[in-house]
C-alpha cells in the first residue's frame, strides 16, 4: 500500500521552524529597537536631533525684514564631516558652533577641521558638548568638554561653551531622572565649566524637553545665555524666567550644512558675547 504524508504534518513542521527564528529575530531587533525607536549609536548624537520628531516642524522664519536684527550663524558635529566653511562665509554665516564632545566617551572626529576651518574664514567659533545625564556628572562631563575642545580664551573669536541637554536618542526622555535630579545635575555642569573657564555655559534646549525635564525650572535664566530650538516661523514660548533668547536654531534644513541659526542681535553682540 501506498503511504501519502499529511500536507498538514509538512505544513507543521515549516512552522514550527519559523516559530525558533522568530524570537531570536526579536531578541535582535529589542538590542537596538526598545519599543518602536531605534537606538543610534553612542556619540552620534547632535545639536537638535530630537527636535522635529518632539516638536515638529513648521514654516521658515520670514525674511530680515520681518524680523529684528539677526547674525546667521550654524551649528556642526562629526555627521557634517568636511564642511565648507568658504561657501558658508560667503553666504553671511558669520559664527560657528562645533560639537566637541559627548558624555564622557567621545570626541568628535572631525574637531580640528570644523573648528580651526571656521576660524580660518573669519568666523568667531566656539564649541559645544552633547549632555548624557545618566552616565556621569555634571561636573566629570564639564572637565571632558573643556579638556577635549570646551576651553574658552578671550581672543575674540571663541564664544563661550554650550551645554547641548535635550531629548535622549539612547533612552528614556528624561535620562531617568526627576525634575529635581535633572536640575541638580545642570547646575552641577554650568558650575563646573564656569570654575574652570571663568564663563557662563549657554544652554541649548527646547521648551517642551525643559518643561517636561525640569519642571519648568527658572534657575539658570539669570546667569546662562539661552539657545532655544524651534523650527518654526516664529521662536514661540521660551522656557521660565528667560525673557529673550540669545541664539535660536530654527530649521535643520539650511543651505550647505542644515542646522541654521539667528544669533539674536547684529554681529558686534556676537562679538560682545566672545568678549565675555
Amino acid at each position: 500500500m501506498r503511504v501519502h504524508r499529511s500536507g498538514t504534518s509538512l505544513a507543521g513542521a515549516a512552522l514550527a521552524a519559523l516559530a525558533l527564528l522568530l524570537p531570536l529575530a526579536g531578541s535582535a531587533g529589542a538590542a537596538q529597537d526598545p519599543g518602536t525607536r531605534v537606538v543610534p549609536p553612542r556619540g552620534s548624537a547632535s545639536m537638535g536631533m530630537g527636535v522635529i520628531a518632539h516638536d515638529g516642524q513648521g514654516s521658515a522664519p520670514g525674511g530680515a525684514s520681518a524680523q529684528a536684527v539677526q547674525t546667521e550663524g550654524v551649528d556642526v558635529s562629526s555627521h557634517n564631516g568636511n564642511v565648507a566653511w568658504s561657501t558658508l562665509w560667503n553666504s553671511g554665516v558669520k559664527w560657528a558652533y562645533v560639537k566637541a564632545t559627548e558624555g564622557t566617551y567621545y570626541k568628535n572626529t572631525s574637531f580640528n577641521q570644523q573648528y580651526t576651518g571656521s576660524y580660518n574664514v573669519g568666523m568667531i567659533r566656539g564649541t559645544y558638548h552633547f549632555a548624557t545625564p545618566d552616565t556621569t556628572t555634571g561636573a566629570a562631563q564639564a572637565d571632558y568638554f573643556v579638556n577635549n575642545g570646551g576651553g574658552w580664551s578671550k581672543d575674540g573669536k571663541t564664544l563661550p561653551g554650550v551645554l547641548d541637554i535635550e531629548w535622549n536618542p539612547y533612552g528614556a526622555t528624561c535620562y531617568s531622572k526627576t525634575q529635581a535630579g535633572m536640575v541638580s545635575w545642570i547646575r552641577d555642569f554650568v558650575d563646573r565649566y564656569k570654575y574652570r573657564t571663568g564663563r557662563d555655559a549657554v544652554i541649548y534646549t527646547a521648551t517642551s524637553w525643559w518643561t517636561q525635564c525640569t519642571g519648568n525650572s527658572a534657575a539658570f535664566a539669570t546667569t546662562n545665555p539661552l539657545w532655544i530650538a524651534r523650527y518654526s516661523s516664529n521662536v514661540g514660548e521660551l522656557p521660565a524666567g528667560w525673557q529673550y533668547y540669545t541664539i535660536w536654531q530654527y530649521t535643520s534644513s539650511g543651505p550647505t550644512v542644515g542646522d541654521h541659526n539667528h544669533f539674536n542681535g547684529d554681529y558686534s553682540r556676537v562679538q560682545a558675547l566672545a568678549n565675555g
